[in-house]
């Protein structure tokens, strides 16, 4: 990240005006609607109040307003609200964010925020559930074919031999609901070490003690193993709001697929990203890797070509999330991929 670039004289009596400038800028409307970015509400109860929120949120904004010029973003007279969210594309706002959540979480027991909220979480989990039970069985959508399926059987030991990744995982709380839907072999990973504290004490206190959580970045991942299911919920959507968000993206989709066994299932929620675009992202990662630009990914391929990597084999449909001001603020797609 770039340091900031202060003139030779006056520097801090510059700076100091220049951040007083900012907060004048700052409507009461953009204070509003970045705190309510900062916090999205659920059932788990929130971390912050709303008069913390406000006051977070208008330092985003003057940091947002000023940031320094870079190699990857350039200067902008006003803030906007592209340069207030591309602070989550950091890993400082994340661990800001966890060492919170865990001294909230210590004091008063509060799990903090669901990303998305906690009904999207139980409808991604659900649905996981059955997807995953069609593959095992050959039961897949859009007529794809999965030559390494796991042998059909109950349906609660097929999902118990399922080995399950969460990149990104946060609180933990998305592999605690997968828990319930009969997944057992569970693993979290998190670049955020406060993030993975935190999934470890709520999982603890669930007494969901076959989950495991590691520090790790997917982006530059140590894990040397491979998964039948990754999930991810939200974090290809940090990872694009970071400044080099367009690498970061290439990063991810090279890291992702040495992760996903063959015959396994990807499968990421977004909303930042349609479904439309997550399957046009797979597909230009596919011809990067060499597969044939022509190749249909949604359906079964000739047998004398490789296929894709991932081929789209379902999503579930867009539903309404968080609100800013109550008025739908986002909508999230949650997207499903074959591993070929």
């Amino acid at each position: 990240m770039a340091g900031i670039r202060l003139p030779p004289e006056d520097a801090d009596v510059s700076q100091a005006a220049r951040q007083v400038s900012a907060v004048d800028l700052i409507s009461d409307d953009d204070r509003s609607v970045a705190a309510d970015s900062w916090s999205i509400k659920s059932e788990y109860g929130s971390t912050l109040d709303d008069e913390q929120r406000h006051a977070d949120a208008t330092e985003a904004l003057s940091a947002a307003a000023y940031r320094a010029p870079s190699d990857y973003s350039s200067d902008k007279e006003e803030p906007d609200a592209e340069a207030v969210s591309s602070l989550l594309g950091f890993q400082s706002y994340w661990d800001a964010t966890y060492a919170d959540e865990l001294a909230n979480f210590r004091e008063h027991g509060h799990a903090g925020e669901v990303w998305f909220g906690a009904d999207v979480m139980e409808i991604v989990a659900s649905w996981t559930k059955t997807l995953c039970l069609g593959v095992s069985q050959r039961h897949l959508p859009n007529h794809v074919d999965n030559a390494n399926h796991v042998s059909a059987g109950e349906p609660e030991k097929e999902l118990s031999s399922w080995s399950v990744l969460d990149v990104g995982t946060g609180n933990g709380l998305l592999l605690q609901e997968l828990a319930k839907q009969g997944f057992s072999d569970l693993t979290g990973t998190d670049y955020s070490e406060g993030a993975i504290d935190l999934a470890r004490s709520l999982a603890d206190r669930a007494e969901f003690t076959n989950i495991k959580f590691l520090v790790d970045d997917v982006l530059d991942t140590k894990l040397d193993k491979k998964f039948q299911l990754v999930v991810d919920k939200g974090t290809l959507d940090a990872i694009g709001l970071h400044p080099d968000g367009p690498l970061k993206r290439l990063m991810y989709w090279d890291s992702i697929s040495g992760l996903v066994a063959s015959g396994g299932l990807l499968v990421i929620t977004s909303c930042n990203s349609t479904k439309d675009e997550l399957i046009q992202e797979v597909e230009a990662f596919n011809q990067r890797s060499g597969a044939s630009p022509e190749s249909d990914t949604t359906v079964d391929l000739d047998a004398s070509r490789d296929p894709p990597p991932f081929q789209y084999i379902d999503h579930v449909r867009s539903y309404p999330t968080f609100t800013f001001g109550g008025s739908v603020g986002s909508r999230v797609a949650t997207v499903a991929f074959l591993r070929n």
